[in-house]
């Protein structure tokens, strides 16, 4: 693998030392050479062009006109960013800064009134317009990589100068790359090598807008270990959390707690997690800061940015004067708060990176997006993947080509960096490889889709080195990890969807849901229902659907409330009429003591709930299966109450298939019937699913029936081939089939019917049109034609039989059913275990592939592509009115060796 050899710094020093001046197409090279001379000099030596035309250090000059234009039109922010970024740009590629006109689309009233303002402003791009240089009849003049230069900063070079190339006609052999398995693996790797005291010899190159971003920032300060280039102005945590302030002073009562959880952080407010999704405005928490942020943003006076800034200020009891700078040069700081102000200070803050002063010491941090060059002795170079693709500017001024090429020439000079360099990547991320910088494609001649089928050296997840600098000392401590030994129903569907999403839910908290805690105060009444039968009227009933609103209000918009209240009320009275029907008996098969926490309402209306048939917990190790039985109705029934909307028999048991697995997993019918059996073994037996809100809407119209609420799921101690043989179901196939069934079947004897499965086996399907074509179905059709004769109406009653048999299948288990889902059981649980000891990482892919999202509660851990690291704080939460920040075009001038 080579590219095009760069000269080394020494060497370009060597080449250069002897001129007067030196013009360099970025401020790092420039700070290099100058480093390095050895005599003594009158006035600049290396310099870039905008910065020999305005003596000063350069500056994001589209932000300094932007800040000059909004104080002189009326035009609105975002137009006024987009049109500046686009006169810079133009000025920048064609020289002049009229020369924007010549382009039709962009020569509109706006522009042209920007084009008045910037004009005659002393911007950068002004100076440089106007600057010649002059070094007398004794100077001479070296430009250092001058393709680089853009047209503008050409267009001060005299007429004689020296153009130095930065690089030789030698090929650069790259040096391997090192495959990781993950981030945190690289680095890792890289705070093995870097110390306090060798910080100041360390470069750092990546993705300012990758996961490496914040990694890397927040091992080095966890190691104590200095840095710049790093955070910029919006990454002050009290910066971010101001923005935030300002956004709950508008967003109204419905705010949420997590919305405003980093705000409450840095008012040193730690709120349990399980108050995430609950309003702010009614948490009852005994917690000083919230009723502090409750009141703030209650007041009814004008409140003004000023304002809110000294509030922050003296609650924290930090400054945040560079904050109020901004604000002031925004004319911001009087303002009232609104949400248009709002929406324009953060779109401010997204489109424009806010100078910081910066201790430029320890390891340097650069953005691979605009660095080209490094003076730095040691080099990491982190990720080199797609991301390194810097965006040309898609605009007519342009040449696409030249602008390619001058790219791929800051990409060979930075990769070339340092004297010692490392290049860290993941050769695949969840499985899929990761593409390398498209720049590669254009610079080495081997054919490559990943970094493994190039040069590459494999470090393994133990982390032990390869060799040099990266070793790893392993643990000695040999820790056994605690095994899994029983699953939940709920712990099962969330494995079988993703293991992954398994494996985090066991790892980290959630906050309460609004369905979470609905479904388990229904459970409560349901329990304390059939404990005091007699109790319950509908006094009882409004009385628990308003205690239920207020221990719920905190979770819903008091808009809602009155429809909540209703809803509450339709499912009580459902729970209540189902235990009237259906009231459980034979309790004495169950213990009598209860073993599962308190019931809400027991406490609320001080009664005792002491049932042995409601809230039955299980725990049986021989089958590895564990959970709590809502209601044992009999000792052949069990029941279930649900909140969410009703599932048919067929959908359920097509959700706990083991041999098709399904994208919606539910083994709840599945686990609680296997393990009832052991407890009522050769019985028939029932899973009742009581869907207690389903008729929510037929209440309204009065067409709500109990029976609409219910989905039973049967269970046969038999096999189903066995079953299906019996006289029993060959009387239904005579008396409860469709009527071409009956006819048919009426019209042959069991005998008959028997002597098919003398032949053939019954396949075991849910699907009548593969029975039909198996062995069985086509003896079977084959029998009856010639004992009933060649009609059609037989040949319709078979498949009609073919359904009612299949339709066995669809709505119940047979023993044979409960007997793999035992074996599958353990075959989980070997699986989970495996993954626990660390063989392997949790796949994110569940058995039917990719996860259903809609079932996953950690879908933010499950990172299946790059994400965002910055801007929460700038934007609301609600789509309906975020920001989004359109294209605005930059003129490309800042320094470029640091990150932001």
């Amino acid at each position: 693998m080579s590219l095009t050899q760069s000269k080394s710094i020494d060497r370009l020093y060597q080449e250069v030392s002897d001129y007067e001046l030196v013009i360099v197409p970025d401020s790092p090279l420039a700070d290099a050479l100058n480093r390095r001379l050895e005599r003594a000099h009158f006035g600049p030596f290396a310099i870039t062009p905008r910065r020999l035309a305005t003596r000063r250090r350069e500056t994001a000059e589209d932000r300094t006109a932007f800040l000059e234009v909004i104080g002189q039109t009326n035009l609105s922010w975002r137009e006024i960013a987009y049109t500046v970024g686009n006169v810079l740009q133009c000025w920048e590629y064609r020289g002049r800064a009229d020369a924007i006109f010549e382009y039709d689309a962009f020569d509109t009233p706006a522009t042209r009134t920007i084009v008045d303002i910037i004009s005659s402003l002393q911007t950068s791009s002004g100076l440089l317009a106007t600057y010649n240089i002059d070094v007398g009849a004794d100077g001479s003049v070296a430009v250092v990589g001058e393709r680089q230069l853009t047209n503008l900063e050409r267009s001060i070079l005299p007429d004689k100068y020296d153009s130095i190339d930065r690089f030789t006609e030698d090929a650069f052999a790259l040096p391997a790359f090192r495959l990781f398995d993950s981030s945190t693996a690289i680095v890792d790797a890289i705070l093995d090598t870097v110390t306090q005291g060798n910080a100041d010899e360390i470069g750092i190159v990546l993705d300012s807008s990758s996961e490496y971003s914040p990694l890397v920032e927040s091992a080095l300060e966890t190691a104590e270990v200095p840095y710049y280039g790093g955070p910029g102005f919006m990454d002050d945590r009290d910066h971010r959390a101001f923005v935030q302030l300002l956004r709950c002073t508008t967003a109204g009562s419905d705010t949420r707690v997590h919305s405003v959880k980093p705000l409450l952080s840095c008012l040193d407010a730690t709120v349990p997690i399980e108050h995430d999704k609950k309003r702010l405005a009614d948490l009852e928490v005994d917690i000083p800061e919230i009723d502090w942020l409750r009141e703030f943003i209650g007041r009814t006076d004008a409140l003004t940015f000023e304002s809110a800034l000294n509030a922050y200020e003296t609650r924290t009891g930090r400054t945040l004067e560079a904050f109020r700078e901004e604000l002031e040069r925004l004319s911001l700081l009087e303002e009232p708060i609104t949400t248009d102000r709002i929406d324009q200070l953060a779109y401010y803050l997204e489109t424009y990176e806010v100078p910081i002063d910066r201790e430029n010491e320890g390891v340097l941090l650069a953005d691979a997006k605009s660095a080209s060059f490094v003076d730095r002795p040691v080099v990491f170079y982190l990720g080199l993947d797609e991301n390194w693709t810097r965006d040309s500017p898609n605009r007519p001024w342009v040449d696409r080509d030249e602008e390619y090429e001058r790219t791929v020439d800051g990409f060979q000079s930075l990769l070339q960096s340092g004297i010692d360099r490392h290049y860290l990547v993941q050769d695949a991320v969840d499985g899929s490889p990761v593409t390398p910088c498209l720049y590669f494609d254009e610079l080495l001649e081997t054919e490559f889709e990943r970094f493994s089928d190039l040069e590459s050296v494999r470090h393994a997840r133990s982390g032990r080195p390869i060799d040099d600098g990266f070793a790893r000392e392993p643990l000695d401590a040999d820790i056994e990890p605690e095994r899994v030994e029983t699953v939940s129903q709920s712990s099962l569907n969330t494995y079988a969807n993703s293991p992954r999403d398994y494996c985090f839910g066991r790892l980290v908290e959630t906050p309460d849901e609004h369905y979470f805690v609905d479904g388990n105060l229904f459970h409560d009444f349901a329990e304390f229902a059939v404990n005091h039968p007699d109790f319950v009227d509908d006094a009882c009933l409004e009385d628990v659907a308003d205690v239920m609103i207020e221990e719920t209000r905190a979770f819903h918009r008091r808009i809602d409330l009155e429809t909540q209240r209703t809803r509450y009320r339709v499912g009580l009275e459902t729970i209540y009429k189902y235990l009237d029907k259906y009231a459980p008996t034979d309790a004495t098969v169950l213990a009598p003591s209860r073993s599962w926490g308190e019931n809400f309402f027991a406490k609320h209306f001080d009664r005792d709930v002491d049932s042995p048939v409601t809230e039955r917990w299980f725990e049986d190790d021989d089958l590895r299966l564990e959970g709590k039985i809502d209601l044992v109705q009999s000792p052949t029934h069990l029941v279930d109450f649900k909140s969410g909307s009703r599932k048919s028999a067929s959908q359920v048991t097509k959700a706990s298939s083991i041999g098709k697995p399904s994208d919606k997993p539910n083994f709840q019918a599945l686990s609680y019937l296997t393990y009832w059996r052991r407890q009522q073994p050769d019985e028939s037996l029932e899973f009742t699913f009581v869907h207690f809100l389903e008729t929510l809407d037929d209440v309204v119209t009065g067409d709500a029936t109990l029976e609409d609420c219910l989905t039973t799921i049967t269970y046969r101690p038999t096999a189903f081939d066995e079953f299906v043989q019996s006289r029993a179901v060959f009387e239904e196939l005579r008396e409860d089939a469709p009527n071409d069934c009956n006819k048919t079947f009426s019209k042959t004897d069991y005998e008959t019917y028997l002597t098919v499965f003398d032949t053939d086996d019954v396949p075991r399907t849910r699907d009548a049109d593969e029975m039909a074509h198996s062995p069985f179905g086509e003896t079977l059709v084959e029998r009856l034609v010639d004992d009933v004769g060649d009609y059609k109406y037989v040949k319709k009653g078979c498949m009609q039989a073919f359904r009612h048999l299949c339709g066995y299948r669809k709505s119940g288990y047979f023993a044979e059913d409960l007997d793999a889902f035992e074996r599958f059981v353990d075959g989980q649980l070997e699986e989970v275990n495996h993954y626990r000891c660390g063989e392997d990482r949790f796949p994110i892919d569940g058995r039917a592939g990719e996860p259903n999202y809609r079932y996953v509660d950690n879908r933010d851990m499950l990172l299946t592509d790059s994400r965002s690291t910055r801007d929460d704080f700038l934007v609301p939460r609600d789509d309906s009115s975020s920001v989004q920040a359109e294209e605005t075009p930059t003129s490309g001038v800042a320094d470029s060796e640091v990150r932001r």
